[in-house]
């Protein structure tokens, strides 16, 4: 634990106070930036996408599972992966517990990857989910949605010096970098009105941290997230970390 200035309960309740109005101007902004996003204008899906599922090949209006709204976590988990991502896998274990309270309030909650459905669904139970997952790999979902990349598009990152958490994820996948980073992590929302699906709001990279709850929770503690400087990532699956 490094040194840290010590103070009085005085000094630590007035600096409390100060740091708290900046705190509920924080809520306030995300308040209004919720409210935006929900005003965003709605874009029907044209494209006939099919998922493979454990039902069998599906469209996406039948992923709502008769709710009128769907969120998609885009699983990093591609045709070559022998396992998922294990970012991807921390963030999904935030999700399951959440996919009951999301159907309270007329949301069905659902992963997508392009690996072949067998494989997704073995890994989910592997990990101890219950949300459906469906394989994407015959559509463009993904593609279209700018979570899958060419290995031409990909060309420039793979000619520079390799981030050595990129090698250790592509490695904890069962895949080459290539393989690894043809992936990309996102979530997508749908409405279904009239018959009709509509996309209605697509995010990746830090938009992604409301399902990464523990990120929020480490923010917290008196160290934080404590990420500087590390040359290898410290999320692993929940089943393989050493812990006492």
């Amino acid at each position: 634990m490094p040194e840290h200035r010590v103070g009085t309960q005085e000094e630590f309740e007035a600096a409390r106070r100060e740091l708290l109005v900046e705190e509920k101007k924080l809520t306030r902004r995300g308040d209004e930036l919720a409210r935006r996003r929900r005003d965003l204008p709605w874009v029907p899906v044209e494209k006939d996408y099919l998922f493979e599922t454990a039902r069998g090949t599906e469209p996406l209006a039948d992923l709502f599972d008769g709710r009128s709204q769907l969120l998609v976590y885009h699983f990093m988990f591609g045709p070559p992966y022998e396992a998922g991502c294990p970012v991807c896998s921390s963030i999904a274990d935030t999700l399951a517990p959440n996919a009951v309270h999301l159907k309270a309030r007329d949301v069905t909650l659902i992963c997508s990857s392009r690996a072949p459905v067998d494989k997704l669904l073995a890994y989910r139970d592997r990990m101890g989910w219950t949300f459906d997952w469906v394989s994407s790999g015959g559509s463009d979902f993904h593609r279209d949605l700018g979570f899958q990349y060419t290995e031409e598009e990909l060309a420039p990152f793979l000619q520079g010096e390799i981030p050595p958490t990129v090698t250790q994820m592509a490695k904890a996948t069962g895949t080459d970098v290539l393989g690894y980073v043809t992936e990309a992590p996102g979530m997508s929302c749908y409405a279904l009105a009239d018959g009709t699906v509509h996309r209605t709001y697509v995010t990746t990279a830090r938009g992604l941290e409301p399902a990464m709850a523990y990120y929020g929770l480490l923010d917290r503690t008196p160290l934080g997230r404590h990420e500087e400087g590390e040359q290898t990532h410290w999320l692993r699956r929940h089943d393989e970390y050493d812990l006492p």
